[in-house]
């Protein structure tokens, strides 16, 4: 890896860390807006209770922290490979990330929220992981990718359940986002991603779940 990528790949982390990220693309609207009336108008959406904007704040926290781990975890696997196909193809899967990590950080800023505090440690550790991951080889690395995905669609499934129905904007988001990790899963495992064994998958969700537990809150 050249100076320069070096250099890029060190600015884009503060930029997660930061919660500071560039998007090339819109943040995704609901299609349905607030609804229509007796007379076929549109509806605005009511406006979200303290409880509600809270909880759903809680969640986009979550959310927001994943595409943290998701832009460290890339960035790991592209300087664990030699291959520059698969450097492209991490390259262009943390662009659609950073767009979650743009898209996540302008809803909590609509919510009067934050991002989680402990987004460094996030960080840091999604790298340390994701360079582990790496060391096995391209088709162990591309296998931990595409588990990842699976279990953050499985996350943003749960969050589609439990997000207030009348949160359109973060609704919209969240499925967009849904429809970019699993195509990112399908993608690392049409590239010859490898299986994971059982134990490995089971740690990863418990790790998952410490990880989305403390970010709601913190």
């Amino acid at each position: 890896m050249t100076l320069d990528e070096l250099i890029t790949e060190f600015d884009r982390g503060l930029r997660s860390m930061a919660g500071v990220s560039r998007m090339t693309r819109p943040v995704p609207v609901s299609k349905t807006a607030g609804g229509v009336d007796e007379y076929g108008m549109p509806v605005e959406a009511p406006e979200l209770n303290a409880e509600e904007k809270a909880h759903a704040a809680g969640l986009m926290r979550v959310n927001h922290v994943g595409e943290v781990c998701a832009q460290a975890l890339y960035q790991a696997q592209k300087f664990a490979t030699a291959s520059p196909a698969l450097k492209d193809d991490f390259e262009r899967a943390a662009r659609e990330e950073e767009d979650h990590l743009a898209w996540t950080a302008q809803r909590l800023r609509d919510l009067d929220s934050r991002p989680s505090l402990l987004n460094p440690l996030w960080y840091a550790g999604s790298l340390a992981i994701g360079l582990l991951a790496g060391r096995f080889g391209d088709r162990t690395s591309l296998g931990f990718m595409a588990e990842t995905e699976r279990q953050v669609e499985h996350h943003l499934d749960g969050h589609l359940k439990t997000l207030p129905a009348n949160d359109l904007a973060s609704r919209a988001i969240v499925e967009q986002m849904r429809v970019d990790e699993s195509a990112h899963a399908a993608s690392a495992i049409a590239a010859g991603g490898a299986e994971l064994p059982f134990p490995v998958r089971a740690l990863m969700r418990a790790a998952s779940k410490v990880m989305t537990t403390t970010a709601y809150r913190i």
